[in-house]
């Protein structure tokens, strides 16, 4: 039994990153809300909503509070994580929501405390009588004990998980799961095939830019094509002077590496700047010298044709 009941403790102990996400939703839809309220006076007099701001937003949480916690025992940013309040002064051991006594003094301390705080700022800004002043040292005082309280619990929640908020340690009510939480068996297999395919597409586009695609070409080309002799290669078309040995087409102003074969300027002096090291890609010739071909053999040809 002591075990189980362990178990039903480790199951249902929220995360204090869920806690804490739930307390950043709750403060995002304040602001969402006061921004659209907001809004609706934006067309009136400039500052028509400064003097009476704290009261507004108050009567605007108190709307919240009614259809939250008072109505489901959770905020907003609570019910997206499948948390709410449970009262941790009950003896039993089963699921006790919150109190009425302890929601009302929930929107007391929440609602009540931060109207409070704006209203005396506002009160005391422009008073400067020694009676305000002493009212105002006295009201920044009891705001800077409270702080440090809430600094306190915080520290103490960082450590133990439990009461996220100051609030919530005096009144008694704790973050539970809504529903009980199974234990879940996370695989990795999927997670670790993915990695190692994106580590492998990263290294080939790392790898591939550095690889003469032209050069190795020509490579595997002398390689599988046997090499033919000098007397053989007069009848190629590539020593007629009839076709480029990089395009395949007419030589466009025909010029030579130091082998027999022919290309055109273009096609050699661009394959030539782009790679310091390319070789004929018929017989792997290094180039010594981009020369033009001799008009002797272009004569030849025009009158071959």
């Amino acid at each position: 039994m002591a075990s189980r009941e362990e178990n039903m403790k480790r199951t249902d102990r929220v995360l204090r990153i869920s806690q804490l996400d739930a307390l950043e939703l709750n403060k995002a839809l304040e602001q969402l809300v006061w921004s659209q309220f907001s809004q609706c006076f934006h067309g009136f007099k400039p500052g028509l909503l400064a003097h009476f701001e704290p009261e507004v937003k108050a009567l605007l949480w108190l709307f919240l509070w009614r259809f939250t916690i008072y109505s489901k025992n959770a905020t907003v940013g609570q019910s997206i994580l499948n948390i709410q309040y449970k009262n941790d002064f009950s003896p039993k051991l089963r699921y006790q929501p919150p109190s009425k006594n302890q929601k009302l003094w929930y929107a007391v301390c929440t609602v009540g405390g931060t109207w409070l705080e704006e209203r005396c700022y506002d009160l005391f800004r422009n008073r400067h009588l020694a009676s305000f002043g002493k009212a105002r040292q006295c009201m920044n005082i009891m705001v800077g004990l409270f702080k440090l309280g809430g600094l306190i619990n915080f520290l103490i929640f960082l450590q133990r998980g439990k009461f996220a908020t100051l609030t919530e340690r005096l009144l008694g009510i704790h973050s539970v799961f809504c529903k009980p939480q199974n234990i879940r068996e996370v695989g990795f297999e999927y997670m670790n095939r993915e990695l190692l395919w994106h580590g492998f597409a990263e290294f080939l586009i790392f790898l591939l830019p550095l690889i003469n695609i032209q050069k190795l070409k020509a490579k595997l080309s002398s390689w599988c094509i046997p090499l033919t002799g000098a007397s053989n290669s007069d009848n190629t078309l590539s020593t007629s002077g009839k076709q480029c040995s990089l395009c395949g087409e007419w030589p466009t102003m025909p010029h030579t590496i130091g082998c027999e074969h022919i290309f055109c300027y273009y096609c050699v002096k661009s394959s030539f700047l782009f790679d310091v090291y390319f070789t004929c890609p018929k017989c792997g010739s290094e180039v010594h010298s981009v020369q033009p071909l001799k008009s002797g053999i272009e004569m030849s040809e025009v009158n071959a044709l």
